[in-house]
């Protein structure tokens, strides 16, 4: 791929997500930065080390790496985020969290659906993956419900075992 499609891909990467009652915007590096640096010091060494190295060094814009902002109404509601670009076998991992206050009215699903269809439509993206706890849970039925397949459990280095979920491109 030529540097001038990759800047074009990601200049499309960069506009805002609609669904049907969603707007989901696409963070900077310095509002990524941000919002790290305004975290709880136990919830800040959750971070990894790894994401955080990538961040530090990365385009001021860059939505494989800084996320997306859920709003509602103009309120933000919650986050989502690919958890680095695509590999190269084309895969991406999503990431998603609403607020407590407006979980189980199906906003996470809709922020989970809208990510995924926006990396696979990136032309980049042939495999998007998930990971979740190892019990059947409110992710775990969000990503039912977008279409993800169950691939079983894997053990993470950071997070311990989890369960892997796909949707693949089809």
């Amino acid at each position: 791929m030529t540097a001038a499609r990759r800047v074009s891909r990601l200049a499309a990467m960069q506009t805002p997500l609609k669904t049907a009652r969603l707007e989901i915007l696409p963070k900077t590096r310095d509002d990524t930065l941000a919002f790290i640096h305004g975290l709880p010091p136990e919830m800040k060494q959750a971070v990894s080390p790894a994401y955080l190295a990538m961040l530090e060094s990365s385009a001021p814009v860059d939505p494989w790496i800084h996320g997306f902002t859920v709003t509602l109404d103009g309120t933000a509601i919650g986050a989502c985020s690919f958890k680095g670009p695509p590999d190269a076998q084309g895969m991406v991992e999503i990431a998603y969290a609403i607020d407590p206050e407006y979980q189980n009215r199906g906003f996470a699903t809709e922020a989970a659906a809208a990510l995924a269809r926006h990396a696979l439509d990136s032309g980049d993206v042939r495999v998007v993956r998930a990971h979740t706890l190892p019990e059947a849970n409110a992710s775990t039925h969000v990503l039912e419900k977008c279409g993800f397949q169950f691939f079983g459990e894997v053990v993470d280095p950071e997070d311990g075992r989890i369960w892997r979920w796909e949707l693949r491109e089809v």
